[in-house]
């Protein structure tokens, strides 16, 4: 959890997972300039956290054993593990609700982390900012910059970040398009969406807030020959997303949503990659979706805007059909990621509100 404003402290809370109930908390950790960020489980058994401009490093206990400013006065905004263990995040280049005005996007750097000391071990600076998340697939990391998909390689060896000249593959081709957020990697491919400008008008949602005119996209870039294709999601001006799309890899299905405008569309991906509309659906989703691909479940939002409540939903991801949905108690529609549990259920969080939601 995390404060507001530009010196925003964080802090982990050990939760029970049937009741919510805190059960221990972390002192408050330096922060900085606020825009969500990440905690994850190591394979060492700690915990580390990124948010603001600091990263650290929690036992299991929820004490702090290592604490590291990174050098950007910006936020971070999460970060991958590396098989080796290593850590990688960057800054953000996105414009934060509590600011005036734009400022000037700077190229984005990535930062290797020692994951026991925090150190940073190595860096790279890119050729442009980037305001997504970073992906990753093995020791290849993936940055959506504001117009281009970049891929970077870790040499665990030599510790070093070298830029793929061969994938700089340009996405930002028609008029009015803005940029993209977080990437899957699946299909030989990376997904994402674009249209991502306007999220720091977020009011309580996201409907009706993008300033994009040209229509949102589910982007598609092949791994292999930096070839971009891109599929409109409603058709619609004003769409504005901030979170990845979901891809099925058994079922060969990519589900992409605009929530500026309301609308989630599943696509079917041929052996080309090429897209074809499978289901479409009038729904106020903008969280991170998330997929149960054993049942084919496919775990969404939709936010009443007349109630201010927002619905955690469970739609058929084959057919697009509605299989249940429960009130989370949320006033704001959750524009960040929830997380499975450990018996088909659901922690759902919003800006406001953490529920637990079974939903097979």
């Amino acid at each position: 959890r995390h404060g507001f404003g530009d010196d925003a402290p964080s802090w982990v809370e050990r939760i029970d997972p049937v009741t919510l109930d805190v059960v221990e908390r972390s002192p408050d950790l330096p922060g900085g300039p606020m825009w969500p960020g990440g905690v994850a489980a190591h394979a060492d058994g700690s915990l580390h956290v990124v948010f603001g401009n600091h990263a650290h490093r929690l036992s299991s206990g929820l004490d702090v054993e290592a604490s590291a400013t990174l050098p950007r006065v910006r936020p971070y905004n999460s970060f991958v593990t590396l098989p080796d263990g290593h850590l990688v995040t960057k800054d953000f280049a996105g414009r934060r609700a509590t600011q005036v005005e734009d400022e000037p996007r700077e190229p984005a750097e990535l930062l290797v982390l020692d994951p026991t000391t925090l150190a940073v071990v190595a860096s790279l600076v890119l050729p442009e900012p980037s305001i997504a998340r970073l992906s990753a697939d093995g020791d290849d990391v993936y940055v959506v910059g504001d117009t281009s998909l970049l891929r970077v390689r870790w040499d665990p060896d030599a510790r070093t970040l070298t830029l793929d000249e061969g994938l700089v593959a340009p996405y930002r081709t028609h008029p009015g398009q803005t940029y993209g957020w977080d990437a899957v990697i699946a299909l030989g491919a990376a997904w994402f969406l674009d249209d991502g400008e306007g999220t720091h008008r977020f009011n309580g949602s996201f409907r009706g807030q993008g300033i994009s005119t040209d229509p949102l996209h589910v982007v598609r870039v092949d791994l292999a020959t930096g070839a971009v294709t891109l599929t409109e999601v409603c058709g619609r001006p004003g769409g504005l997303i901030a979170n990845p799309p979901v891809v099925d890899e058994a079922r060969r299905i990519v589900v992409g949503y605009d929530s500026g405008n309301g609308v989630v569309t599943a696509f079917d991906v041929a052996d080309d990659g090429s897209l074809t509309q499978r289901w479409r659906r009038d729904q106020d989703h903008a969280c991170h979706p998330l997929l149960f691909p054993d049942t084919g479940v496919l775990v969404t939002a939709d936010h009443d805007a007349e109630r201010t409540v927002d619905h955690v939903v469970a739609l058929d991801v084959e057919t697009g059909a509605e299989r249940g949905r429960a009130e989370a108690g949320s006033p704001l529609q959750s524009v960040v990621f929830p997380a499975v549990g450990w018996d088909g259920d659901v922690y759902y969080a919003s800006m406001s509100t953490l529920a637990r939601v079974t939903v097979a």
